[in-house]
């Protein structure tokens, strides 16, 4: 066992799901040609004057409100002063010292640990730029500057990969229930950086931190952890020090190569911005948004378990999705027994989902919750033996159709198909007993 231990705290990114950009008219849609969701305040020209989005407002008070933040009645957008192509302004319009929400918390481990939240704060996300292979140029689309982020930053309270994984997933998880963010990392609208440092086990003080960006899948953000854990005690080990530097995740090496040295808030020469009036979260908004909360992934999961008698784990699995949740529920009040239907969802939808890559409102164009119920009761009366049941999902799953909403016409076709597919299951010992001295 090494010596050392992490210290990890995560700056999460989730891009709002606005229909505008945060302080202009332009659209916030991911694609679109290049620069053609661009207009002169989001390009930086001069006299352009920005004006909040105020269902950005509303989305970041409800992400602070369901992490147990303490939103702020009044916050200042600030001047983040930075000089790279992508960035129009050379500067990005953030929240430096007076952010709307602050000191929340986020359970991980079924609620045996808790992560602190130091702040959630709002801004605007920079342009992008697109590298061409062999090139000695770069060309800049500006679509995504100034669509609308929140940025949620952790306490260092994450001592492991798999810590830092569960975290990001359920944050992931909430922001998709609460309807602000997709959570598509592999678009960029979910983005993670983590911060890492490393120190001997018992001690309180802490080393000095790395910063590790282009993280966009919850397996790199653990190996990346790994990887910077392993390099800094080697670090030490060897009577070395570790230097504040930001380093690049490199997906197919696998590695992280030190792109600059680490910034510090002064080097961002951050000042109030000039052009906007102090941001004001009035009680009445966040009244309003505390009591428009759905119900949240954890509370969900309690009332799976009490409700539907499935373990933890099981519900834990069900409710990372809403829609996943949505739709195990109306497999259940369609007549399916709750653990049957979980297994179910569990394990073939969820596969089906996997191998083809697309969410489950896509599936249950094909499958619906009352075709699949159906299933599950055939199966659990004996009609048809699990193979079958299988076999008969498959069909469905690879068969394009409009569905059916008449519940009885829903159970008549499953049935159909199980004739149609010669899979009656005979549980009759007597019948059984005559084919087989016929066989003999």
């Amino acid at each position: 066992m090494s010596a050392y231990e992490a210290v990890i705290g995560l700056e999460v990114h989730a891009q709002l799901s606005t229909k505008s950009k945060m302080f202009c008219g332009c659209s916030a849609a991911f694609g679109g040609a290049p620069n053609t969701h661009v207009c002169p305040v989001c390009l930086g020209l001069p006299g352009a004057l920005p004006v909040v989005n105020a269902r950005a407002v509303e989305y970041a008070v409800r992400l602070g409100v369901a992490t147990e933040c303490t939103i702020s009645n009044e916050s200042v957008f600030a001047r983040k002063n930075y000089f790279y192509p992508d960035c129009p302004k050379d500067y990005q319009i953030s929240q430096f010292d007076t952010p709307l929400c602050e000191h929340g918390l986020l359970s991980i481990e079924n609620d045996a640990k808790q992560i602190r939240i130091r702040r959630i704060h709002l801004e605007e996300d920079a342009g992008k730029l697109v590298h061409f292979e062999g090139k000695d140029y770069s060309l800049v689309d500006f679509n995504r500057s100034g669509v609308p982020l929140v940025e949620i930053v952790s306490e260092p309270d994450i001592r492991a990969p798999q810590e830092a994984s569960e975290y990001l997933q359920k944050l992931r998880s909430l922001v998709r229930y609460l309807g602000i963010c997709d959570g598509n990392m592999e678009e960029g609208s979910l983005r993670c950086d983590v911060n890492l440092s490393v120190r001997k086990h018992g001690s309180q003080e802490l080393g000095v931190k790395t910063e590790v960006k282009n993280l966009n899948s919850f397996k790199q953000v653990e190996q990346a952890i790994e990887f910077e854990l392993e390099r800094q005690t080697k670090i030490l080990e060897s009577g070395g020090r570790v230097t504040q530097d930001t380093l690049l995740w490199d997906p197919a090496a696998k590695r992280a190569s030190v792109m600059r040295s680490k910034e510090e808030a002064h080097d961002y020469r951050y000042f109030p911005e000039p052009d906007l009036r102090v941001l004001r979260a009035t009680n009445a908004l966040i009244s309003n948004v505390r009591s428009s909360l759905p119900e949240l992934p954890d509370a969900k999961q309690k009332r799976f378990v009490s409700e539907y008698a499935i373990p933890a784990y099981d519900a834990h699995v069900l409710t990372g999705s809403n829609d996943v949740a949505d739709y195990y529920e109306a497999v259940v009040a369609a007549g399916a027994d709750g653990k049957a239907a979980s297994n179910w969802i569990m394990g073939e939808v969820m596969r089906e989902l996997n191998d083809r890559k697309i969410e489950i409102g896509e599936l249950s164009t094909r499958i619906s919750p009352v075709e699949l119920a159906e299933l599950i009761k055939l199966q659990s009366s004996g009609d048809v033996g699990s193979t079958g049941a299988k076999a008969i999902f498959a069909r469905m799953a690879n068969t394009v159709r409009v569905v059916v909403h008449d519940s009885v016409k829903i159970s008549e076709s499953v049935k159909l198909l199980v004739k149609e597919m010669d899979l009656q299951q005979v549980s009759d010992n007597s019948t059984i007993e005559k084919e087989a001295i016929a066989v003999l």
